[in-house]
């Protein structure tokens, strides 16, 4: 069992930069591909940001691709979203969620943490 809680969500104005947390707990966090969702009123939930457990490969969306950077520090169990150059578009809530493996799905998930961002 992975629990996962992010943090760092906000008000922005367009333009602005946002830091998303998600600090995972539980017995264990190895070898687990990470990734961030978004989920924008009245659209489907989509992947915008996904690492693996060495950092080696990341994915990004196309719309996000140059403006956010997903990292993360296996260390302190935690996983990172950069948010720069952000977008009116952009607004959503923001899900961390883990895969026990490379090309599985997302297994867990947190409460999500709201971005919104002003034009």
């Amino acid at each position: 069992q992975v629990q996962l809680v992010e943090s760092g969500g906000g008000l922005v104005q367009a333009g602005g930069s946002l830091r998303l947390s998600c600090a995972a707990s539980g017995r264990t966090f190895s070898g687990y591909r990470m990734g961030w969702f978004r989920q924008a009123p009245g659209k489907e939930r989509e992947l915008v940001a996904s690492i693996t457990w060495t950092g080696g490969n990341t994915y990004y969306a196309d719309s996000v691709k140059g403006r956010f950077t997903i990292s993360r520090d296996n260390a302190k169990k935690m996983v990172y979203l950069q948010m720069n150059s952000l977008k009116p578009e952009d607004t959503a809530v923001y899900y961390c969620a883990a895969a026990p493996t490379s090309y599985g799905g997302y297994d867990y998930w947190g409460q999500g943490t709201q971005v919104t961002v002003s034009s």
